[in-house]
């Protein structure tokens, strides 16, 4: 109860005592008490609160969905000893997130943070540079990969964000693909990094650690060689995406073409006719089984595709680039893993294994 409430009841109580002096004077003392009291448990509550971590607890902040599966993958039993926090858990974009003011406090005080580094988190260098932990560990998964990371391209019949001047000019300061996780190869290198820093962190869990690496790196490589196997397998080896395409990474991995309506890191929702013609023709050209389209779309660029072909009886099939992952989805089982095999059941279906 706050004290302003704990006051109020009391003088009321004292209002309504009709006594004697003498009595008067007890309630008054009783009074005087229970507000020292009240003082004391105010001031131990303010003394509770100013520990910021309220706990021993390492304490570890990543931005998108898949660093925080990683890392609580790595983590295994020891989980529970450490405060693991998800900024990007209520279905937000990465490319359109800004962080609140209690994100940037978690930020200010974690031991290890994990962020992409792409230009959608230019927000990042203000936050490490205020800063009150100055002994953080800071994983840039971009920088990590150094080579591995690619450029964003625009291949034939996509519409760019810029007309083709704009493109000349900023030609030195192409973007790059941020969506680095999309790729199992890329993940295994990445949780390397991620177990380097969380042991640098607890040496006492070295081994666990070491183990559980271990373990989940050999789960990303059978996965890896389901795909490998499947597009062997398959009868066509291209995919339309009516819709962004944020799955480079992994289309190269397999060596895949791909056509899609917009870059991967685009904000366009309306593609022209043009680019719904082309695309519908290259599904007609190849015969393709389906058209692709990614989480949480309305799929109508797709559909329109559809509406566009010859025969009109493609499956529209989604792929799920995990940047609108929830913490719901979380709760409800899901993991790295898990998505990425859902996307190997959309492939099979696209190239029609």
């Amino acid at each position: 109860m706050c004290l302003p409430c704990f006051y109020f009841i009391l003088k009321n109580f004292e209002g309504d005592m009709n006594m004697k002096k003498a009595n008067v004077i007890n309630v008054k003392i009783i009074i005087s008490i229970l507000a020292i009291c009240v003082l004391a448990i105010g001031c131990f509550g303010l003394v509770a609160c100013d520990n910021t971590k309220g706990n021993d607890k390492i304490s570890i902040v990543c931005t998108i969905f898949p660093e925080y599966d990683w890392t609580k993958q790595i983590l295994g039993d020891e989980a529970n000893n450490f405060d693991l926090t998800l900024l990007l858990d209520d279905g937000v974009d990465l490319h359109s997130y800004q962080p609140s003011v209690e994100d940037i406090a978690k930020i200010s005080t974690c031991d290890l943070f994990i962020y992409v580094g792409g230009e959608s988190d230019e927000w990042v260098d203000k936050a490490l540079e205020n800063a009150t932990n100055k002994n953080m560990k800071v994983i840039n998964l971009l920088e990590v990969l150094g080579e591995r990371v690619k450029n964003e391209e625009t291949v034939e019949g996509m519409e760019g964000e810029h007309d083709h001047e704009e493109e000349h000019e900023h030609e030195e300061e192409q973007e790059k693909d941020e969506h680095v996780w999309l790729s199992l190869k890329n993940a295994s290198l990445l949780c390397e990094k991620i177990a380097s820093d969380i042991k640098a962190l607890d040496s006492k869990n070295v081994e666990k650690y070491d183990k559980n690496l271990a373990e989940y790196k050999n789960s990303l490589s059978e996965l890896d060689g389901e795909y490998t196997a499947a597009v062997k397998n398959a009868k066509y080896n291209t995919l339309v995406f009516g819709d962004r395409f944020p799955f480079r990474y992994l289309v190269d991995d397999y060596n895949l073409k791909y056509y899609a309506a917009f870059v991967g890191c685009s904000a366009e929702t309306e593609a022209s006719f043009e680019t719904i013609a082309f695309l519908a023709s290259k599904v007609d050209e190849l015969s393709l089984p389906a058209i692709c389209t990614i989480e949480g779309a309305k799929h109508e660029i797709a559909q329109t595709v559809k509406d566009n072909t010859k025969s009109k009886d493609q499956k529209i099939v989604t792929f799920d680039s995990m940047q609108s992952t929830t913490s719901q989805d979380i709760a409800n089982g899901e993991t790295y893993l898990s998505v990425m095999r859902e996307n190997l059941n959309s492939l099979k279906i696209a190239l029609g294994e």
